[in-house]
């Protein structure tokens, strides 16, 4: 699994507009080949600032099959005039301890 990130700064004042979009907007990714899940969060101290969070099941499933696709042009239509800057996106992998459970640990009691 691969976990794209990008950090949206929407023009103040925009935020309802882009949430409206985007609400439109997720109906296509979702539909997208390698698609997992996604979630979009506010910032709490800047709120016209937005965390996207995408799970694709390979990095091509993104950077090729979504962004080379004509989906991805109506996406674009749909979102992109609300960022300023444009974007970062980034993408991470699990690393070798993702998802391993704490050791467990047990306490004994003496009694006096």
């Amino acid at each position: 699994m691969i976990l794209e990130v990008a950090i949206l700064n929407v023009i103040p004042g925009q935020q309802d507009a882009f949430v409206k979009a985007f609400s439109k907007a997720q109906a296509i990714i979702s539909k997208m080949t390698g698609y997992i899940s996604h979630q979009l969060k506010q910032c709490i101290e800047n709120e016209s600032r937005y965390l996207l969070l995408v799970e694709w099941d390979i990095l091509t499933d993104h950077t090729v099959g979504f962004r080379q696709s004509k989906e991805y042009q109506e996406w674009k239509a749909l979102l992109h005039h609300f960022y300023d800057p444009f974007p970062t996106v980034e993408h991470y992998k699990d690393t070798e301890i993702a998802g391993a459970a704490s050791p467990s640990v047990s306490y004994q009691t003496s009694q006096i």
